[in-house]
């Protein structure tokens, strides 16, 4: 109260008109007072007007939705119109994955090699019989080859035999490598698995000699997955060359085949490519290994055997034994010493 009343006496002091001796000094003061310009001053304004419109800009104003009301009691006309406010999309009774299919899980009528092929030449009994049989088989392959033309028009039998035996090759180098994201590409998600399985610790060396038979094609299919459209097509190429192959163990252990003796391999080999697919190309599939086909030979480990061998361990019968015929010796030198 005190304060209050001492302001009110000062503003009265002040408003008293200018004289006797602090006349000078209220006239000046009102001078002062006069040019001056009173501001009413906020702490939270900025102090530079030049971006006050930007400024402005930065805060938006939002619908707060209302927490009282409940979904129960809308309507669903209201509801929908809620949700189309928020940006929420309708739930569905189903649940949708999409999967892009880019490759078959396996061959669809595969070849059956003729048995004794690699063999037989043409001239004899077998070989006429076994020509006789691919000429009665070759119609529904026309057929297939006639509808991977009408997607690439470019294709020829005989041009992608030679094109095959380069993926092939390519394949197989790109897997001693060790590459596998070019392994990708030049096979499919079919094949890769089986490919790089147990590689991880060995070293691979394997080389393409020579053909001796040229590559042909001598199965071809077409099939639809899903949609009548989506068309894969299947090509099996036979392969009769000559190749080194040897492979090492993580200690450099020759485990299976050798770098210097080279041996005839007889192949058929299955190529695919997705025809619906405008970019796609002609991978490496899958291997048919016919019935009469000998089984490979297993792998052996190999050791290193030292000059001098250890000598075997001692069975426990050979140590009693020893033990009975020192005891026995050890009795009659005991004896003889009585004697004497």
């Amino acid at each position: 109260m005190a304060l209050a009343a001492a302001g009110r006496s000062a503003i009265r002091f002040l408003q008293l008109p200018t004289s006797g001796l602090l006349a000078p000094c209220l006239q000046n003061g009102s001078i002062i007072h006069q040019q001056q310009q009173q501001v009413r001053h906020r702490r939270t304004k900025h102090w530079d007007p030049k971006w006050k419109r930007l400024r402005k800009a930065k805060f938006v104003k939002i619908d707060i939705p209302n927490l009282n009301e409940r979904p129960e009691d809308l309507s669903q006309e209201q509801m929908k119109t809620r949700m189309k406010e928020r940006g929420i999309l309708p739930p569905r009774p189903w649940l949708e994955r999409p999967f892009y299919i880019s490759c078959t899980g396996g061959v669809f009528e595969p070849y059956v090699p003729p048995e004794g092929d690699g063999r037989m030449s043409a001239i004899s009994r077998e070989g006429a019989k076994q020509a006789i049989e691919q000429l009665e088989k070759k119609t529904k392959s026309m057929m297939a080859i006639r509808k991977i033309r009408s997607y690439d028009e470019d294709f020829d039998a005989r041009d992608f035999a030679t094109q095959a035996q380069d993926i092939y090759i390519q394949a197989h180098q790109t897997m001693c490598e060790k590459n596998k994201y070019k392994l990708r590409e030049i096979v499919t998600e079919r094949a890769y698995p089986e490919l790089m399985h147990n590689v991880a610790d060995k070293t691979i060396r394997w080389q393409f000699i020579k053909s001796l038979e040229p590559p042909r094609v001598v199965h071809a299919r077409c099939t639809d997955v899903i949609t009548k459209e989506n068309i894969f097509a299947q090509v099996t190429v036979r392969f009769h060359s000559q190749q080194l192959l040897a492979i090492y163990d993580r200690f450099g252990r020759l485990m299976h085949g050798s770098e210097t003796i080279e041996k005839d391999c007889l192949e058929y080999v299955v190529f695919e490519k997705h025809l619906a697919n405008e970019y796609g190309v002609w991978r490496l599939h899958e291997k048919i290994i016919p019935e009469w086909m000998p089984p490979k030979a297993p792998a052996y480990i190999t050791y290193r055997v030292d000059d001098e061998p250890p000598p075997p361990p001692e069975s426990a019968d050979a140590v009693e034994t020893k033990d009975v015929v020192a005891t026995k010796e050890g009795s009659k030198t005991e004896a003889s010493t009585v004697s004497a």
